[in-house]
């Protein structure tokens, strides 16, 4: 991978990752795609949003199909036939999260199936193998999750398990390009530590030690604490990451998020929100957030965001958009998802072009003041 810093504004920053299926642009928001598919989408949608990398799962996809099943199909873009780049998760917050027999111990991670209850046992080195066979572009590796609120002491045995899981993983990667395995595949930590300052600083410096790593990310963060807390915690804790490689915040979040997370120095997002909310009737819109569902909708024939340019709003309306979802008919789910993709993928394009003119303070306030401008409206 090859990383460059195209300009800064403020904590803010434009940045290009060269990847084996194309440049990734910064800031980006990698829309979802857990079974190596965007739910209601498909790669065509993808392009024509200009999708330039979407997030696969190891967890979903090492349980089904199968990593072996997509390796013999050509890896996640021949399986896909999305042409572009992957970043798959290493899958231990879902076996985490969806096994309630999860157990972890000093070398890896033991947990049940959700889908037919048999066992299986995530380790460092097991986890890479699953993600060779899907030759995705970013790998991420595997790290111990903890509960919160938790312990000290079980904290502190998450970090220290975790950077040693890191070390076996990056060695391990390390031995495997050797053999002409993974070249083209690049490898991210994850900084865990909660939103204590003392946790973050010890698992990010334990971490970014190890300067074979491509990336670094922070973990374990829009878990229920209070978005100050979130924004505090990653401002604290990109201070101890390198410079000179990606950083990526997973799973957040929100547009605000975004927003407050780029002007700390972050690349990186990914989030379900987009593509879920879409499903349950929430749309985000230049001004704030429509619910589409409500009967004030049902006659009106503007299009959802008239500043947006997305296909769905292009071609239908409100009141069209409000009847589908009433219907529950499938075509909402997929018109929801691309304006929704849409407006999280070009307002990245917009915010590294107000980085790149050095203009991010007053497109961070311009962001603000049309959501407040909505709101004295209604």
């Amino acid at each position: 991978m090859k990383f460059t810093i195209d300009a800064t504004s403020g904590g803010a920053r434009a940045t290009t990752l060269t990847l084996a299926h194309g440049e990734v642009q910064t800031p980006v928001f990698m829309p979802v795609g857990t079974q190596a598919v965007v739910k209601a989408l498909d790669f065509n949608d993808m392009l024509n949003l200009g999708a330039k990398i979407i997030l696969g799962n190891t967890y979903h996809l090492y349980l089904r199909p199968t990593s072996k099943t997509i390796k013999k199909l050509g890896g996640l873009h021949g399986f896909s036939r999305f042409p572009n780049n992957f970043l798959t998760d290493s899958g231990g917050f879902q076996a985490f999260s969806l096994s309630h027999n999860t157990k972890q111990d000093q070398n890896g991670m033991i947990f049940k199936s959700h889908i037919d209850g048999s066992k299986h046992y995530f380790t460092p080195k097991s986890v890479l193998d699953a993600q060779y066979d899907f030759g995705s572009d970013i790998m991420m590796i595997l790290d111990d999750l903890v509960a919160l609120p938790n312990s000290d002491e079980r904290i502190e045995l998450s970090i220290n398990r975790t950077t040693q899981w890191a070390q076996e993983a990056i060695n391990y990667h390390m031995e495997q390009k050797s053999k002409g395995i993974g070249t083209n595949q690049n490898i991210f930590a994850i900084i865990q530590g909660g939103t204590s300052k003392k946790f973050r600083k010890m698992s990010a410096e334990q971490l970014c030690a190890m300067s074979d790593y491509d990336g670094f990310a922070i973990g374990g963060l829009s878990v229920g604490e209070l978005n100050n807390e979130m924004y505090d915690t990653v401002e604290y804790t990109t201070q101890f990451m390198p410079r000179d490689k990606p950083r990526y915040l997973m799973g957040v979040g929100t547009p605000e998020d975004l927003i407050e997370n780029i002007d700390r120095g972050v690349d990186m997002f990914d989030c379900v929100m987009p593509t879920r909310n879409a499903r349950n009737g929430t749309l985000f819109t230049t001004f704030g957030r429509v619910n589409i569902k409500k009967a004030e909708y049902k006659e009106d024939p503007l299009p959802l965001d008239e500043k947006c340019e997305c296909y769905t709003c292009k071609n239908f309306s409100r009141a069209y958009l409000n009847h589908l979802f009433r219907s529950n008919e499938m075509t909402y789910f997929r018109l929801a998802s691309i304006h929704n993709l849409h407006y999280y993928l070009n307002l990245m394009r917009e915010a590294r072009e107000a980085i790149l003119k050095d203009d991010w303070v007053q497109f961070k306030k311009e962001f603000y003041d049309k959501r407040t401008i909505n709101k004295e409206d209604k």
